[in-house]
């Protein structure tokens, strides 16, 4: 950390992270509440304001993202500066009250992020997060650096509260996490809010909603032109042919065209919609073709053809609709630059580019001592034999999927597991159905579905997979944990009695690694009629120690059976042996059930 003078105020410099840039934005900019819901590429920037919060910012994690924009919205209406967090998957689920607030309207700040993740990395789909904001007539931010993110939600609560709408801070996975030196400067602006004031304008009625649209509509074109000397587009270079990018793949562009040596006209979009029209037209007038550089969707290759077409200039304009790109994928440095050069052909002064050797594959596994591999096989094990389908839903646990557990026949997403088998059961109700899903998930969206089931009657079974916490965005508390992100205890919210209420009409918590009565849960569970549940209770192996070490003793007769049934990652085979890694055991035993030998024994200290 070092501090140093920006004009008269003194900076401190430091190395973030692109989501904790963004965090210590919010709090400069006097943000009163943050809500949200974990999903990477998003998680740490809620975290990161809650660990620096001076003591007056509201933090918590909702249950699930509609439900945090719908807090949002409420502290909104008071004046007070919000900051809702998600990934582009949560957006899906927040899509009711956002379009709402669209048409309502805010009185406070509302900045929603949300991070898209081209790749996908860590998401179950591609999504291009500008496409809602036209959809929802609601402006986007799209920051390029950790420094502009940083810079960008900052303005983003200002932007919000000038034109009385939710603005979209969209960030991507490599701005989110990348780092960068950023003068974030300590003083903090102090935002007082009025309270909510009772007013006709916060119901929405379908009358209202038919005049505010036409006021959107209005909005949208007054801040397109707000956008066209908005600081976050900018032009560089004077040549004929232009280079205009956007996000993370500005920065790879802006890379490229200086390595190649190339003379062109390189142009930043920060704003990406409403699209900066005038900005566009000013940049175009002097050039003689366009490549478009985007992740992920050609938003602004259509945008700038549109704009030609409407004022019948003739440009040719390149990118992904044209081949030049790819149409799906994260951008590398080595794509943007191979584009740029293919087409400039021969314009460019060519420079030897390193090029880095591939990365061995490794598939993604459950953790050595994970709770859940124990569920999987207990009901795996359950159900040899039997006709059975496996539903599964979005966490650690997808990894059920992989071989040799092979126990996630479906997986679509948050909560879906529990409905996708209804519909499953209703076509052929003589199978057996195992819903799985998480304890983080059951409060995200598992409820409903569990309730649609008892109501119409699909005899399935729930497996709740209760690890005391949400273990794939990092250990966040959830309602059944007993604490909050302000750090307060809070009621601990009984699974099991929610699952009676909801209409389960039998329900059965065991600890997964108590394997025999684990298997016996499930078999019970199978042959009742009606709506069952299973809550496999144990924690997250981040969440305890080592209970103790297994090895493999001389009584092994090498089966390699627990090689082929569980799949641990400690046990493997060396040397024509099979052994258990100690430094990776968590002394959870389920290979002890497994072992026709009995040759696997605990460690004595």
């Amino acid at each position: 950390m070092e501090r140093v003078l920006t004009g008269h105020k003194e900076a401190i410099l430091k190395l973030l992270m692109g989501n904790e840039a963004i965090a210590l934005g919010a709090i400069r900019a006097g943000v009163n509440l943050v809500c949200g819901y974990p999903g990477t590429p998003s998680t740490e920037v809620l975290e990161t304001v809650a660990k620096h919060n001076p003591g007056d910012i509201h933090v918590e994690w909702a249950s699930n993202e509609k439900a945090a924009v719908e807090v949002g919205g409420g502290a909104s209406f008071t004046g007070a500066r919000v900051l809702v967090t998600m990934k582009q998957m949560g957006l899906n689920v927040a899509a009711d009250p956002l379009m709402c607030l669209s048409y309502l309207g805010v009185k406070g700040g509302l900045v929603v992020l949300a991070a898209d993740d081209p790749g996908p990395i860590s998401s179950q789909t591609e999504q291009d997060t500008r496409h809602f904001a036209k959809f929802a007539n609601l402006p986007v931010l799209d920051p390029s650096t950790p420094e502009e993110a940083y810079r960008m939600v900052q303005e983003a609560f200002g932007l919000s509260e000038r034109w009385g709408l939710p603005v979209i801070l969209r960030p991507t996975t490599r701005i989110c996490h990348a780092s960068a030196s950023i003068e974030a400067e300590p003083r903090r602006e102090k935002h007082e809010y009025p309270g909510f004031e009772k007013d006709p304008r916060w119901v929405i009625f379908p009358s209202l909603s038919l005049k505010n649209h036409g006021e959107l509509e209005r909005k949208q074109k007054e801040i397109g032109k707000e956008f066209s000397h908005s600081a976050f587009n900018d032009t560089e270079g004077n040549g004929s042919i232009g280079i205009v990018a956007s996000g993370a793949a500005y920065t790879y562009a802006k890379e490229a065209v200086k390595e190649l040596g190339a003379n062109v006209t390189l142009v930043k979009i920060g704003t990406p919609y409403p699209f900066p029209e005038d900005f566009a037209l000013e940049f175009m007038k002097d050039l003689d073709k366009v490549l478009v550089i985007e992740e992920l969707d050609a938003v602004i290759e259509r945008s700038l053809t549109d704009i030609l077409g409407k004022h019948k200039i003739r440009l040719d304009i390149y990118g992904k609709e044209t081949g030049n790109l790819p149409a799906a994928g994260e951008y590398t440095h080595e794509i943007v630059r191979g584009a740029i050069a293919g087409f400039l052909g021969g314009a460019v002064k060519e420079t030897a580019a390193s090029t880095p050797p591939a990365l061995p594959a490794r598939p993604p596994v459950l953790c050595a001592g994970c709770p859940h591999r124990a569920s999987f096989y207990a009901v795996k094990t359950a159900m040899k034999g039997m006709e059975a389908v496996f539903t599964g839903d979005i966490g650690c646990y997808t990894l059920g999927n992989a071989k040799p557990l092979d126990m996630v026949d479906t997986c679509l997403c948050m909560g879906a597991g529990v409905t996708v088998a209804q519909g499953l059961y209703h076509m052929e109700p003589d199978k057996k159905y195992f819903a799985f899903i998480g304890d983080s998930t059951f409060f995200h969206t598992g409820i409903p579905g569990i309730v649609n089931a008892a109501y119409n009657q699909a005899k399935i079974t729930v497996v709740v997979l209760d690890n005391s916490t949400t273990a794939m965005t990092g250990q966040q508390p959830h309602p059944g944990t007993g604490r909050t992100m302000m750090g307060t205890e809070s009621p601990q919210i009984d699974i099991e009695a929610i699952l009676r209420a909801s209409g389960a009409g039998w329900v059965k918590t065991v600890n997964p690694f108590n394997f025999n009565a684990a298997v016996a849960a499930a078999k019970e569970a199978a042959e009742f009629d009606g709506v069952s549940a299973v809550i496999y209770r144990a924690p997250c192996i981040a969440l305890r120690k080592p209970e103790a070490v297994y090895e493999i003793n001389k009584s092994c007769i090498g089966c390699k059976k627990c090689i082929r049934e569980i799949g641990c990652p400690a046990i493997s085979v060396k040397d024509g042996a099979v052994g258990i890694e100690p430094s990776l055991c968590y002394g959870c035993g389920l290979c002890t059930y497994v072992c026709p030998a009995a040759a696997i024994v605990e460690v004595q200290e």
